[in-house]
C-alpha cells in the first residue's frame, strides 16, 4: 500500500481545475500570472491605502495559492506575519515549498487542501484571508460553503478578500471566438455563474455571495489591465495567453467545443492578431472585501 499514492489519487479525482494543474507548462504559467497581477493590480493589497489590517505576529491564508507568488511575496513584504497557503496540488506545494526555503522566508508554509472540503486550521485562525482567480476550478455550489468555512477560520473583525474575473474584451475576432466557447464550456461543465453561457459570470454575483455569508462592510474596486499593443503590460498578458490557449484546448476538447483542426486555426489566427499594431484588449478584475463580524 502507498498511502501518499493513495492521496494523491483522492486528490486528482477531487480536482475540478478546467486546466491540467500537474502540467509544468501550467506551473510556469502560473508563476507568470502571478507577478504580472502582483504588478498590474497595484501591489498585493492595494485596497488598503493607510496599511492593511495586519497586526505584529498576525496570520494570513492564502486559497488556491498554486505556486505562492502572491504569499511569497507578502511574507517578504511583512516579514513579522506569518502567511498559509494551501492548494490541492501536491506537487505545486512542493515547489512552493522549495521557494520558500530558497528565499529563506521561514514566515510562509504551504500545505495540500482541497478548499472546496473543510481546512485543517482552528476556528479564528487567521485576521485575512485571501483568494485570487478560483473561477478555474470553483463550482457554483461550493461558493457559500467555502466563504462559511472562511468565515469561521477568521478572527473577529478579520478581513475576507477575493479578486475574480471576467474573460478579457479584445479587438481580435479569433480570441473573442475562443473566449466564447470557453465561457460556453465553463457552462457546459457546471462551472459558471453566467446565464447564458456568454461570460463567466462570476463578478457580478460575488459581493453578494460575501454578504450572504455573513461578512460586513462588503466593498468593491475594480482593475483594468490594458495589455494593447505597446504598453506595460502587453507582453506579459500575451505571454500568458501563449501558454494558456494551448494549455486550454485539452478543456475544449472534452466539452466538444470544436475539432482539434478547428482551435488550432483558431489558436493560430488568434496569435496573429494579438500581434497587430492595433490590437486592443482590456484585462478587468474585481476585488471584494468585507468583514467578520465583532
Amino acid at each position: 500500500m502507498d498511502p501518499a499514492g493513495d492521496g494523491q489519487e483522492r486528490a486528482r479525482s477531487q480536482n475540478t481545475y478546467v486546466l491540467n494543474s500537474e502540467d509544468e507548462a501550467e506551473l510556469a504559467r502560473l508563476m507568470h500570472q502571478d507577478q504580472m497581477l502582483n504588478r498590474h493590480m497595484g501591489g498585493l493589497l492595494p485596497e488598503f491605502p493607510a496599511g492593511p489590517p495586519l497586526p505584529e505576529g498576525g496570520r494570513v491564508l492564502d486559497l488556491a495559492c498554486g505556486p505562492g507568488g502572491w504569499a511569497l511575496e507578502l511574507a517578504f513584504a511583512y516579514p513579522r506575519v506569518h502567511v498559509f497557503g494551501v492548494d490541492i496540488s501536491q506537487s505545486i506545494i512542493e515547489y512552493a515549498n522549495a521557494q520558500a526555503w530558497s528565499r529563506g522566508l521561514e514566515n510562509v508554509h504551504f500545505q495540500v487542501m482541497n478548499v472546496m472540503q473543510p481546512l485543517d486550521f482552528p476556528d479564528a485562525s487567521f485576521d485575512l484571508i485571501n483568494g485570487r482567480l478560483l473561477l478555474g476550478f470553483m463550482l457554483p455550489q461550493a461558493w457559500p460553503k467555502l466563504l462559511a468555512e472562511c468565515r469561521r477560520l477568521l478572527k473577529p473583525g478579520g478581513v475576507i478578500r477575493l479578486t475574480e474575473a471576467e474573460l478579457p474584451l479584445t479587438t481580435s475576432p479569433a480570441l473573442e471566438r475562443l473566449h466564447a466557447l470557453f465561457a460556453e464550456a465553463l457552462k457546459k461543465a457546471g462551472q459558471s455563474f453566467s446565464a447564458d453561457g456568454r461570460h463567466v459570470g462570476i463578478t457580478p454575483v460575488l459581493p453578494e455571495l460575501v454578504r450572504q455569508a455573513g461578512f460586513e462592510e462588503v466593498r468593491l474596486r475594480a482593475s483594468a489591465v490594458e495589455w494593447s499593443m505597446g504598453t506595460d503590460a502587453y507582453y506579459a498578458v500575451f505571454k500568458d495567453y501563449l501558454m494558456l490557449l494551448e494549455l486550454s484546448q485539452p478543456f475544449l476538447l472534452k466539452m466538444g467545443m470544436a475539432t482539434q483542426e478547428e482551435l488550432k486555426r483558431l489558436v493560430q489566427q488568434a496569435l496573429a492578431e494579438m500581434q497587430q499594431d492595433k490590437f486592443c484588449a482590456l484585462y478587468s478584475l474585481l476585488t471584494v472585501w468585507g468583514y467578520k463580524p465583532q
